[in-house]
């Protein structure tokens, strides 16, 4: 007598009764929780066949197909979004900066519990938006007036707002605050403080260090450019490094973080920048500060180089004079040194602001901050470590870079805030005097000015 054919589905060995396999018990609970029917027919391997009318469930491998998909051209349109930007022109990434800002405060205040019984508040969303809005006019007018001070104060419109900009800011920020407290009510006192207190923690972390990245925008576009790259070159080396020979948790927040692709990442990161400065120094595009808003990368812009950026000769002390076979000498540009600080920033720190993050995502129990990008989640999930690399930069930058000498806009804001009409016109008399004295003025300019400075004084 021939053995029966096992059953492949169940792993079971049906008994035989009057030459028939008898169908198991457990096999019948299995189809049940399958939602097949007991009668449905099945293959000669045992496998029951769904009905013609089931919907077939999306296998894992098209999911991660799709999702996959999905990402890459996402990423495609950002990258194409991105350097379409840079190279349209500054006033186009500040436009960039200022719309990822907005959706990123947007998702933030979207993450916060808000009971049902207080979602008919008055001035709940209004009052989020308008704080947003007061404190984006108060660092735009900081950034606007300190690059712009030799266009904004000689303008009689424009003058006033730049003189009293803070005293503005401010008695804006305090009608927010009456309307807030006025709008307090009974009973939801908790939520609505909450709400205050979750609103300014969202305008720190997003608005006031994207004012930061503002500046950097401000001052030359490779001081946006290579923080903004070093933070997305370190993350893909992290997932490569991680993924290749990553083997200790480097923390629990993000458990598939690994201390060997952790620093795996800073090293090729600190490669990488420094490769990729020694192609940016060799364009004023990038280097030079904004003094048109109209430029872009056809038209150029034109200043004198920082001097981090012209090579200098260093000895090298560890090599004896005597070793004549070895270099006594390196000659490059001091920003290469530099750049290796910002490297090891954009390795070792700032992925602790996308650890905060990840704090802050368990916290409410969240996934993503947002699905504002297709494939990839929220806007934030994208820049939680760009804020803080920006503000880093841009301190950095003030502190061991920048070049303090005084410019057209400062002498204004001294001339135009510190003196009396009658002071200003002793000024401009005594400048042309010098201009005149150079050779770089007709003196019938001068002439010229004194008896209209007199006429229009005698008036």
């Amino acid at each position: 007598m021939a053995k029966p054919r096992s059953n492949v589905q169940f792993q079971h060995r049906g008994s035989m009764s009057n030459g028939k396999a008898r169908r198991p018990s457990s096999s019948m609970s299995n189809i049940s929780e399958t939602g097949s029917e007991p009668d449905a027919p099945a293959d000669r391997n045992g496998v029951i066949a769904k009905s013609e009318g089931e919907p077939k469930s999306q296998s894992d491998y098209e999911k991660k197909k799709e999702t996959f998909i999905t990402r890459t051209i996402w990423t495609l349109i950002m990258i194409g979004i991105f350097f379409g930007g840079m190279f349209a022109g500054h006033i186009y990434m500040i436009m960039i900066v200022t719309a990822i800002q907005i959706i990123s405060f947007k998702e933030v205040i979207a993450i916060s519990n808000v009971p049902s019984r207080a979602r008919s508040l008055r001035f709940t969303k209004t009052l989020n938006w308008y704080f947003l809005g007061t404190t984006m006019y108060f660092f735009y007018g900081e950034s606007v007036i300190y690059y712009f001070k030799h266009i904004i104060l000689i303008d009689r419109v424009l003058l006033p707002f730049a003189t009293h900009h803070r005293f503005i800011s401010f008695m804006l920020y305090v009608i927010g605050f009456v309307f807030f407290v006025g709008s307090l009510q009974q009973g939801h006192f908790k939520f609505q403080f909450s709400q205050f207190a979750w609103t300014h923690m969202a305008l720190l972390i997003i608005v006031f260090q994207a004012h930061f990245i503002m500046n950097n925008l401000f001052e030359g576009m490779i001081w946006f450019f290579l923080p903004v790259s070093l933070v997305i070159t370190n993350d893909i080396w992290a997932y490569i490094c991680g993924i290749t020979f990553g083997r200790t948790q480097l923390i629990k927040l993000s458990p598939k973080k690994t201390v060997e692709g952790f620093v795996g990442a800073w090293i090729f990161t600190m490669f990488f920048g420094v490769i990729l400065t020694n192609i940016l120094m060799r364009y004023k595009y990038f280097i030079c500060p904004v003094n048109d808003l109209g430029a872009n990368l056809w038209t150029g812009l034109e200043c004198t180089p920082n001097p981090v950026f012209i090579p200098h000769t260093y000895r090298l002390p560890f090599i004896p004079p005597t070793w004549t076979h070895l270099p006594q000498t390196l000659t490059v540009a001091p920003m290469q040194f530099h750049i290796l600080v910002f490297a090891t920033f954009a390795s070792l720190i700032a992925p602790f602001g996308g650890f905060f993050a990840s704090g802050l995502k368990r916290t409410f129990k969240i996934k993503d901050f947002g699905d504002s990008i297709p494939g990839h989640g929220g806007m934030t999930d994208r820049m939680d470590c760009q804020f803080i690399m920006g503000f880093f930069s841009f301190v950095y930058y003030q502190s061991f870079i920048a070049v303090n000498k005084a410019s057209v806009g400062g002498v204004l804001e001294m001339a135009v805030q510190g003196l009396n009409n009658e002071e200003v016109v002793e000024v401009v008399r005594g400048l042309v005097k010098y201009l005149v004295g150079q050779g770089r003025l007709d003196p019938k300019v001068l002439e010229y000015l004194q008896g209209n400075m007199v006429k229009r004084s005698r008036i």
